[in-house]
């Protein structure tokens, strides 16, 4: 049997048993060759696409490939390196979805329950729903409120700033809750005066629901979000640089931000200051931290370890089994732009693969697979079929898929693009 029907087979049994199902045989399938894996992330750098890249793969538990290449700052001629601190945006997103559960776990947040039970000032919330002979908006009430779980998968009915448009569009831009000099508490005391963009429940549609669950976090756990994650996340599993704000003494290890190549191949840096350089009131549970790539794999490993790292238990295997598992409604048919990643759905602020990929120029993985990304295309999944995890830096903007294609074709074996 090739390794390719190899992986195949493992996929169909690890959907049939759960997404912690695979046996040792099973992690068979997939091989990692460290020359692919070498040869995607140089081809990134040598075509002008990125300015750096770096990879960490751990696979049964052992490290089985490292490599970067290219600059982290071209400018400062600072290299891609192991230490290098880089912008991981929202690959915030499970961090958060791990503290969420953690308070599930001990009672203090039930899933189900209204996101007002714990946030007040959305009791009274409202959905657009057109405009009257007049064209002035008309709202309704929502058919069912929005739950803390309708938040973790992007189903609450909240607008978002870059996709939302009409009468909702400009009252987000209005209220701008993501505004940096807002706490949290002011984050979603602004998200509760924009009406609702679709009823609970019917539509994924990205948004700010995951800075809600950090609210929630804070008013349930009674410390402030940060210092919530650093006590019972970050500082466990030894995550001591992955932060919001990096101190003037090590910024000379943190990447920049390029877009993509112009015409004539040449990469233009990103203007403005770094987000990691400088305080702010907000501390977003959908963003915002920055991190080495083995403290993010130290992350990852947890997950995919059931909850636990080193002696860490930081969730339970319930916990880990819930949030991979995919809790999108099948009436919420309408998913925006999330079937460009995949034959996927979405469990606790990750998207879950659900099928094998449909064609040969989806981004190849394992069904049972859980993974996010980031605005600079930073990547991670967790592969239980296979006991993999992976993690993916580089600094691009826009989001760039192509560069996912191409990292996880060097890992599952399937040929790179030209």
């Amino acid at each position: 049997m090739t390794p390719k029907r190899i992986l195949t087979a493992c996929c169909l049994l690890a959907a049939a048993a759960g997404p912690f199902a695979a046996t040792a045989d099973e992690a068979l399938g997939v091989d990692i060759t460290p020359a692919a894996i070498d040869r995607a992330l140089e081809a990134l750098v040598a075509e002008h696409e990125v300015a750096g890249a770096s990879a960490l793969v751990y696979q049964s538990g052992e490290e089985v490939y490292f490599g970067a290449y290219g600059m982290a700052d071209r400018e400062a001629g600072t290299p891609m390196a192991r230490d290098t601190i880089v912008q991981i945006y929202s690959m915030t997103k499970p961090i958060t979805g791990v503290a969420l559960l953690q308070l599930v776990e001990q009672g203090l947040v039930d899933l189900d329950e209204p996101v007002a039970s714990y946030l007040p000032e959305f009791a009274d919330a409202r959905v657009y729903a057109g405009e009257d002979g007049d064209g002035k908006p008309v709202f309704e009430a929502p058919r069912r409120p929005p739950t803390v779980r309708d938040l973790t998968r992007h189903t609450a009915g909240l607008a978002n700033g870059w996709e939302t448009g009409g009468a909702v569009g400009e009252i987000y831009q209005r209220e701008d809750p993501m505004n940096l000099d807002n706490d949290l508490a002011e984050t979603a005391r602004r998200l509760s005066r924009i009406p609702l963009a679709y009823h609970p429940g019917e539509r994924w549609l990205y948004s700010d629901a995951v800075d809600l669950q950090a609210r929630i976090v804070e008013v349930r756990s009674g410390q402030a979000y940060a210092d919530y994650l650093r006590e019972h996340i970050l500082g466990p599993l030894g995550m001591d640089e992955t932060a919001y704000f990096v101190p003037e003494s090590e910024r000379h290890r943190l990447a920049a931000t390029y877009g993509p190549p112009d015409e004539d191949g040449a990469l233009t840096r990103s203007p403005g200051p770094n987000l990691a350089t400088w305080k702010h009131p907000l501390t977003p549970g959908g963003w915002g931290l920055a991190s080495t790539v083995d403290e993010y794999m130290r992350f990852a490993r947890m997950l995919q370890n059931e909850g636990e790292l080193d002696g860490e238990r930081i969730l339970s295997a319930e916990s880990v089994r819930l949030m991979a598992t995919d809790h999108l409604p099948p009436e919420a048919t309408e998913r925006s732009w999330l079937p460009g990643k995949g034959q996927v759905g979405f469990g606790i602020d990750v998207a879950v693969r659900v099928a094998p990929p449909a064609s040969p120029e989806e981004n190849p993985g394992a069904v049972g697979e859980f993974f996010w990304d980031g605005a600079a295309t930073t990547l991670f999944w967790v592969d239980p079929a296979n006991d993999l995890t992976v993690v993916f830096f580089i600094q691009r903007r826009p989001f760039w898929n192509d560069a996912h294609k191409r990292i996880r074709d060097a890992v599952y074996g399937a040929p790179s693009p030209p």
